[in-house]
């Protein structure tokens, strides 16, 4: 009777174990099923996105996938890039100005007081223009111990860290203003140009976004400009809104036929012109021989205005030059040397 008790505890525990056997197996069965079917969903997933990216990488006879780059779109296209012309002169390289053939006018216009006393000395004007793409000349310039005047012109690389830099010396800040010379398109005057072929409020609203590119600006001189300065239209425009936002104006005097001092006698604007260019031939020698020739108009017509440029051998010879100056005329900003005409 034990012996048969025995056996058939036995046989319940074989039953349960096995049980719990075939209770284990499904279980794996389906925790294996589920990774299975887990990794054939993966797979799929990088079939699928091979896939897709094939379709949108192009591949070169090589085999070899080519990445594209990607376009960006800008916000608001300029107006400018409707100029070919415009297109063109971001191409070419950086031009400071084109001489005219008499560098030297042959009369003064009646513009400046009369000759100063024996005990007064005369005034002179030295501009320093073209400035914004060289910062590191502009710099030497504006550190030399001068009452210099600055003219930057318009979006230039470097247009408000020279401003900034020139102001804080309490130096005297201009725009550069670029306009249209004869040579035009075959030389383009740069970024911001005013062309005689701008309908009035085109050439209002360029000429006010020039303005607005220079901060602290007290006036304005042509850059280029042997064509515009000799339209009387464009010049009573440009001279209206300096007017408006009392700028004074030095005429470059690019060319002899310029107009300029009519439009400032009419709209009253305070002016003054080029007598000078210091460094239209950059030798020291030449250079030397402006600054003897500009020291001797402005003891002649109680003051004078000469234009430089950023070359290493101008800043050189000014540097040099400058105690010479200063112990003969007073050095002073353009303004003071720009005056109401009639």
């Amino acid at each position: 009777m034990a012996t048969k008790k025995k056996k058939t505890a036995a046989k319940k525990k074989r039953k349960k174990t096995s049980r719990k056997k075939t209770v284990l197996k499904r279980e794996l069965m389906k925790t294996l099923i589920g990774v299975g079917v887990l990794l054939l969903l993966v797979a799929a997933t990088g079939l699928v996105a091979n896939h897709y990216l094939s379709e949108k990488a192009p591949v070169s006879q090589k085999g070899e996938k080519i990445v594209r780059q990607p376009v960006t779109i800008p916000e608001k296209k300029r107006t400018w890039h409707k100029d070919k012309a415009r297109i063109k002169a971001r191409q070419q390289p950086l031009r400071y100005e084109i001489y005219p053939e008499n560098e030297i006018p042959r009369q003064r216009p009646a513009v400046a007081p009369l000759p100063p006393s024996k005990d007064q000395k005369p005034r002179v004007a030295i501009i320093i223009d073209d400035l914004g793409y060289d910062r590191v000349m502009a710099y030497k310039f504006i550190e030399l111990d001068a009452d210099l005047t600055f003219s930057i012109l318009p979006f230039s690389t470097f247009q408000n860290e020279i401003s900034r830099k020139a102001r804080n010396k309490g130096a005297e800040v201009m725009l550069h203003l670029p306009m249209e010379p004869k040579e035009f398109p075959k030389i383009h005057p740069g970024p911001g140009a005013l062309l005689s072929s701008m309908p009035p409020d085109e050439l209002i609203r360029q000429l006010n976004a020039d303005l607005a590119a220079i901060p602290g600006i007290k006036g304005v001189n042509n850059h280029m400009g042997s064509r515009l300065t000799m339209d009387s239209d464009r010049m009573n425009q440009i001279f209206s809104v300096l007017k408006r936002r009392n700028l004074f104006f030095i005429d470059s005097r690019t060319t002899s036929g310029t107009l300029s001092i009519q439009s400032a006698r009419l709209f009253k604007v305070p002016f003054a012109q080029r007598d000078v260019f210091l460094d239209h031939v950059v030798d020291a020698a030449h250079i030397r021989e402006q600054i003897d020739l500009l020291m001797e108009l402005a003891e002649s017509h109680g003051e004078a205005v000469g234009i430089g440029h950023p070359h290493r051998m101008t800043y050189e010879v000014l540097r040099d030059r400058i105690p010479m100056i200063q112990k003969k005329a007073d050095l002073v900003p353009a303004s003071r040397i720009a005056h109401p005409l009639g």
